[in-house]
């Protein structure tokens, strides 16, 4: 089990008694949980858009432990598929369809994160009739059926949901939300006797238990749109093509929403801002080899 790093714990304990000790680790995890924004690393000056750093809670876990809970988790998920005839196999059509996308689009995203070089990127499709789409962190891409069929996707939508995805695990849209989650827990447990960090480990365990149904913010989905739109178009996908995604979102979401719609903003608001940013994509898309 992976601890907090030592340049992490080490300012939240303070010299004194252990009352002494906790009342000051307190205002501190107060201060991140109310200051979030302020609290990122800088901005990547680059071309494209531009999102900022991640957020200085994903440093309250281990980026290991939960990219291990990942892959267990995701191997167990394609077992059971398999034992019900339910994942396609490697000469499937959209299966080869789905890889050659993340061909293009893999290269692109591992300026993102400098972890993801080492990942063990796998994209895998799934019989199922759920609108859904994930990447769960450490590359382990996975499409349900339902989300092509139903949507009768094109390749630049298909890409612009790949990107979207995989844009969630470059930017630890799950590590952050775990962090928040734990600096909660450690806050309202006096630090455990002063930062014990045992109880740190068990949270994070419990937490990466539920990686396949975490719900991320609204504004870690806007941002992986923005990024997602931008390897969509490096890869030399239409990144247009969100507009049109989203409307068969809508179209789809009328009555129950689809899963893979009911924990994500939908609406005008986000076409506009896809719109908006349009212009700091356009010229990666126009300059990049296109898919053959």
């Amino acid at each position: 089990m992976h601890q907090i790093n030592a340049i992490n714990a080490a300012p939240l304990l303070q010299p004194g008694c252990a009352c002494c000790q906790r009342r000051p680790a307190l205002r501190q995890i107060a201060l991140l949980m109310s200051l979030p924004g302020a609290l990122t690393s800088s901005a990547w000056a680059r071309e494209g858009v531009d999102v900022g750093g991640n957020s200085v809670f994903s440093k309250l876990v281990s980026a290991e432990q939960i990219e291990q809970s990942a892959a267990q988790q995701y191997a167990q998920m394609l077992q059971q598929a398999a034992a019900k005839n339910a994942l396609a196999g490697a000469d499937h059509a959209q299966v080869k369809r789905l890889r050659a996308i993340a061909k293009q689009i893999i290269p692109n995203a591992l300026g993102w994160n400098p972890r993801a070089p080492n990942w063990r990127w796998e994209v895998n499709l799934i019989g199922s009739k759920q609108i859904n789409a994930f990447c769960m962190p450490g590359g382990k891409i996975a499409f349900y059926t339902g989300i092509l069929d139903q949507l009768k996707l094109s390749d630049d939508e298909v890409a612009t949901v790949m990107g979207h995805e995989v844009a969630h695990a470059l930017r630890e849209h799950a590590r952050e939300r775990m962090g928040k989650n734990t600096a909660t827990n450690v806050g309202a447990s006096l630090l455990s006797s002063a930062l014990g960090l045992g109880q740190l480990g068990q949270t994070v365990t419990n937490y990466g238990a539920q990686l396949l149904t975490l719900q991320f913010s609204r504004s870690d989905e806007s941002e992986a749109d923005l990024v997602g739109m931008e390897l969509a178009a490096r890869a030399g996908f239409d990144p247009r093509a969100g507009v049109s995604l989203w409307q068969k979102m809508a179209a789809a979401s009328k009555g129950a929403p689809p899963q893979w719609l009911s924990t994500h903003p939908s609406g005008n608001t986000r076409i506009a801002d896809i719109q908006a940013n349009l212009p700091k994509v356009m010229p990666l898309f126009n300059r990049a080899e296109k898919p053959k």
